[in-house]
């Protein structure tokens, strides 16, 4: 590794990027902070044990969601991942690979135990911008620590000329969290309110900073970024103080809960993939006069089977989650043929079909699996 970062946007031609590991993936402790992450998608595990098979008795007698992913499912997980990355390297780019976490060890803080989670979905807790890498504050309790799987690669970026900061880490108490997106959702998915309870704490600080790298989109000079609580309101004030008016960012009004990338991810200059018609109008009026691609319909059968005790955390649209190798060439899930016929046929990509079977299992695709480091450009480019 010679070269500092160097990233402006999600399509030009991609030189080096970092592929997230699965080995020794375990699912995090079912507490606050996974429930107001994955609630869109998982509420309905979390609140109703109706809905679910998979649940066993606490020690306190009640009953709660206990989660275990199968082994086959893992294994399967990574074989995939290490298919999507040996398909970039056969791209001629240079991947990079976090440090493996050998177990699954808990820690604890003042206010708090979890379980460590492997750096699978890179792209969530760092992004590059410009030539300068950026932390984000986590806001799943399991993933505090995840980022050090990554610092042996920030560092040598760092020795290499990057600029490397981070923002402040959070204290993630209950109180920390800002409820009222979920608090909204819930009382339009069921009759009554449906939350995590938030239990007093003598460390509560209030609101925190917690947003993810994935809540934003950059096109150059241009950064969107989904605003759905507070929390993010207040990593959005920080980025636009950490960077002054270098960049324009333009706020998304929850959009949705958190990440966007399988929303809305540009292909290349004056073309977005979209999910739906109703989506662009929520998108800075520059943006509305782009041309669209709306990704079909996912059919349910490419979608593997799963039991009652299989916690799916991801919506049936995660393979809107591609990988743009360069404004011509772009990485797709094989299991979504429509897509890749559309982006073939109707829009003249060349398409690379790689195999992603659970990516609803464990919420992240291609986008989400990668942190892309290095892509040609220059500042001039886009601050000239």
């Amino acid at each position: 590794m010679t070269v500092p970062v160097n990233s402006f946007d999600e399509w030009s031609p991609l030189k080096e990027v970092v592929v997230g590991s699965p080995v020794n993936f375990k699912l995090p402790d079912i507490e606050i902070s996974f429930e107001a992450f994955f609630y869109e998608n998982a509420h309905a595990a979390f609140y109703y044990p109706s809905y679910s098979d998979g649940l066993q008795a606490t020690a306190e007698g009640d009953l709660r969601p206990r989660y275990e992913v199968k082994r086959r499912y893992l294994e399967e997980l990574n074989e995939d991942v290490e298919s999507f990355a040996a398909t970039l390297r056969s791209l001629g780019i240079v991947v990079h690979r976090p440090v493996t976490l050998p177990e699954v060890p808990r820690f604890s803080t003042p206010y708090w135990e979890a379980s460590s989670t492997p750096a699978l979905n890179v792209r969530d807790q760092a992004i590059v911008m410009g030539r300068e890498i950026i932390e984000t504050p986590p806001q799943i309790r399991a993933r505090y620590f995840e980022n050090d799987l990554l610092k042996p690669i920030f560092y040598r970026y760092f020795e290499a000329g990057s600029s490397w900061c981070s923002m402040p880490r959070p204290v993630m108490t209950d109180n920390s969290f800002d409820l009222s997106y979920i608090e909204e959702v819930g009382r339009q998915m069921v009759a009554t309110q449906a939350v995590p309870n938030q239990e007093a704490s003598p460390y509560d600080v209030g609101y925190e900073i917690m947003i993810d790298a994935a809540q934003f989109i950059r096109l150059g000079k241009d950064i969107l970024v989904n605003v759905a609580t507070r929390n993010h309101e207040l990593g959005l004030t920080w980025m636009l103080r950490h960077f002054g008016d270098k960049y324009n960012f333009h706020r998304l009004d929850r959009i949705t809960d958190n990440h966007i990338d399988s929303i809305i991810l540009p292909l290349r200059p004056g073309l977005l993939l979209l999910r739906h018609p109703r989506f662009l109008e929520m998108l800075p009026a520059s943006l509305q006069k782009w041309d669209v691609v709306y990704a079909p319909e996912p059919d349910k059968g490419s979608f593997p089977e799963y039991d009652g005790d299989d916690l799916v955390l991801s919506s049936k649209y995660i393979d809107l989650n591609v990988l743009s190798v360069d404004e011509n060439t772009v990485v797709v899930n094989s299991l979504f043929p429509d897509l890749i016929k559309l982006l073939e046929e109707g829009y003249g990509f060349d398409v690379v079909p790689v195999q992603h079977r659970h990516r609803r299992l464990f919420g992240g695709g291609f986008h989400c699996f990668t942190l892309d480091t290095v892509r040609e450009g220059s500042l001039e480019d886009y601050f000239s």
